[in-house]
């Protein structure tokens, strides 16, 4: 084929069942960016006041044809149907040009929310009460709980990927590292990556290099992300491996055998050093920040930060505690949304280095409250 007529075939050539994105929806504004996609707020065309979520999926720097990430992502989000799992509802493209060789863009059409869980802790005119506190821990627990049964691991909990509806539904979004798995066997354990999850997030057993692993991985972001609900901040925010270890210790206690006994299988746990003589601070550390937290919270808290994975609680447990079961109960989250007309994205918030160390943190997060209602997220 000459590349005159290479041409004319990639401007005439249609895909079937895949719309022209430019035929059906506006970009209004981009409320998101991260390794794999760019996130866009449009308008339908032909139904102005509804709105979606377009993911650009990114292809610029492969070369081994279509992401990895983008094709699991869309394939896991065909299979899951709920409530709390953001709704993909169609996949279209965008022609390319000669500047780009032609190349087609491809966008993942999505249900829109206003918020993410990050950007809504990031303003500090957004105040949770213990109700209401309650109601997105519970409606995490409840998507874990639904995927964990689909035989999905999400591998990427994060308070960014946390999304909220102006009605106060919460949705477990980019499942761009997401993987279907299945229990370890005899003598047949997974051979998962370890290389998952955003490091602020991670797991004790993954940065020692677990592979094979299961559920709980998502269950300690679950609890790391319920202790944000009271700190408004990542509470163990290392720059390193070796440091975010060092973190966990310094917060869960020392790693060793005597509470994790299976910890000497792992292939880091003799090649690396950690903190010794390091006793558990969980309840300690969040109380200053937790004046409203009550002691159901605190042991749930505890309990999804257990450093041995196989003590960890699972969503099941988790949701059948005390905590949800007692005054005041989960409460709609409505309401209290409806105050906040502007959409929050942790993308649309002023952000600063990780590595920049603010001297009087105070101050800081003083002057940009009274600009923005914005505050630092330092723990």
């Amino acid at each position: 084929m000459s590349a005159v007529d290479r041409e004319t075939y990639m401007k005439n050539h249609e895909f079937i069942n895949i719309s022209e994105i430019s035929a059906k929806y506006e970009k209004i504004t981009k409320v998101g960016q991260g390794t794999f996609g760019k996130v866009y707020k449009a308008k339908v065309k032909k139904d102005p006041d509804t709105f979606v979520a377009l993911k650009k999926i990114m292809t610029e720097n492969e070369s081994e044809g279509y992401p990895i990430t983008a094709l699991r992502e869309m394939k896991i989000l065909q299979k899951l149907d709920n409530e709390h799992v953001v709704k993909l509802i169609e996949i279209c493209n965008k022609k390319g040009s000669r500047k780009n060789n032609f190349a087609y863009k491809n966008y993942l059409v999505m249900e829109f929310c206003e918020h993410d869980l990050a950007g809504l802790l990031s303003n500090k005119m957004v105040k949770f009460s213990l109700g209401e506190i309650k109601t997105v821990v519970k409606q995490l627990l409840d998507g874990l709980y639904y995927i964990h049964s689909a035989k999905i691991l999400h591998r990427d909990l994060k308070s960014s990927n946390i999304l909220m509806t102006k009605k106060g539904i919460l949705k477990l979004a980019d499942f761009g590292l997401a993987k279907p798995f299945s229990f370890p066997k005899p003598n047949h354990p997974n051979r998962y990556t370890n290389k998952v999850v955003t490091l602020w997030y991670r797991p004790p057993e993954l940065l020692l290099g677990e592979t094979n692993y299961v559920t709980s991985i998502d269950l300690w972001g679950a609890g790391c992300i319920m202790a944000e609900m009271w700190t408004r901040t990542p509470i163990l925010q290392g720059h390193t491996e070796q440091q975010q270890l060092t973190l966990i210790s310094q917060f869960c206690g020392s790693i060793t055998s005597d509470v994790w006994p299976s910890v000497e299988k792992l292939e880091l746990f003799n090649k690396i050093t950690l903190p010794q003589g390091q006793k558990r601070k969980v309840i300690d550390r969040l109380k200053p920040y937790c004046h409203t937290l009550d002691p159901y919270a605190c042991d749930l808290i505890d309990k999804l930060l257990t450093l041995d994975p196989s003590k960890r609680f699972d969503a099941d447990s988790a949701l059948n505690h005390d905590f949800f079961w007692t005054d005041p109960m989960p409460c709609d989250l409505g309401k209290m949304l409806a105050q906040h007309t502007r959409s929050m994205f942790e993308y649309l918030m002023v952000k600063r280095p990780h590595h920049q160390q603010v001297p009087d943190r105070h101050a800081k997060r003083n002057k940009l409250s009274n600009d923005s209602g914005y505050h630092e997220r330092i723990f």
